[in-house]
This record gives structure tokens, sequence and C-alpha cells, in this order.
């Protein structure tokens, strides 16, 4: 079977997938009001909102998934090292013994050069959306990897630099919050 035959295949079936987990949107949008996070997570909330390094805009009801899902972003998932650039702001990059300061302008804006393949801005579109995709898209990506705006097709359809087949692993309540998070940040435009 020739590489193209592959990769449309592949696509399909990532395409089907996506369906399937379209389908479950109005669940994950009930659900995000549902999730209540445990005590345990209230110190990792509590440190989301002091390392997240922009202002915050969000519904009260969701403060615990905002919070949690900084944490994540912030503290864990090491977000901003590929989805800003630069990383950090002049005069606060730690790996200069600098002390840190996040690059607040251009946060989580994308950008960042990897070979052919350029970091996707994160941020919220017009819509209010992260990347512009729903909470089910948003899922999609993370579990599968499928590229849905197919920006390298010569390459392959799944994103080629994002750790998703790590973060995949990642429970729905943990997703949940990271999209709400993202939903809370201001817009922003990549850097240079």
């Amino acid at each position: 079977m020739s590489r193209s035959r592959v990769v449309a295949v592949a696509a399909a079936c990532l395409v089907a997938a996506g369906v399937v987990l379209h389908s479950n949107y109005t669940w994950a949008v009930q659900e995000q009001a549902n999730v209540v996070p445990q005590a345990n997570e209230q110190l990792e909330i509590a440190i989301g909102f002091k390392i997240a390094p922009v202002p915050l805009k969000f519904a009260p009801s969701n403060r615990a998934l905002v919070g949690l899902g900084s944490y994540i972003v912030n503290g864990q998932g090491g977000c901003n090292d590929c989805h800003t650039n630069p990383p950090f702001a002049p005069g606060g990059d730690p790996f200069l013994g600098e002390p840190t300061q996040i690059n607040a302008e251009h946060y989580l804006a994308g950008g960042m050069q990897f070979g052919p393949v350029t970091s996707r801005n994160l941020t919220p579109r017009s819509n209010g959306r992260p990347a512009g995709l729903t909470f089910a898209q948003f899922r999609s990506v993370i579990r599968t990897g499928f590229d849905l705006k197919y920006v390298h097709p010569e390459i392959s359809p799944l994103l080629q630099v994002m750790p998703w087949p790590v973060y995949r692993y990642m429970h729905d309540s943990d997703l949940v919050a990271v999209y709400t998070y993202l939903s809370a940040i201001p817009p922003a435009t990549p850097g240079p």
C-alpha cells in the first residue's frame, strides 16, 4: 500500500474517532460543571493561581478548575517551554541563572520552531475556545495526536513535537481543568 494511501486511511480512522468523541461534547460541557476537585487538590489549586503568569478571566464557578489547570499546565506539563516564543522574558531565564519570569506577552501563543514544525497558539480565539477547539476536539488531539489543521501532510497527520503519547493518559477531569484554564488566559500572538 502506498504511503499516501496509508496516510489517507489513518486520517479517515482518526476523523471517525473524532466524530465519536464529538458526540461526547455535550457530556463534556455538562461534566465541566460537575468536576469537583478533591481535598488533596486544594494545595495544587492554590499553587496554580500563584504560578499563573498572566491575568485570568473566569466564572467564579470555574475557580477550582482554573487553578488546577494552571498547576497542570505551568507546574507539571511544561507547556510554556514549547508554546511560548521565547519562553522567558528578558532577564528571566532560569537556565541562565536568572530569576524565572515567563514571557507573559506571548504566553502560550506558539511560534517556537522545531525544524519544519511550529508550535501552535493555545490561547483563546474570538469564540473563547483555546486554539479555537471545542473540548471534544481538544480531548481528541490529546488522546490521538491527530492534527485537526493538517499543517504538515508531507510528514504525518499526527502532531510530531507535541508529547501527546504521554499526555493521552491524563484523566478526563485533568483535561477539563487544562481546557478550562486555557479558556481563562488572555489571547496572545506569537513572539518574533
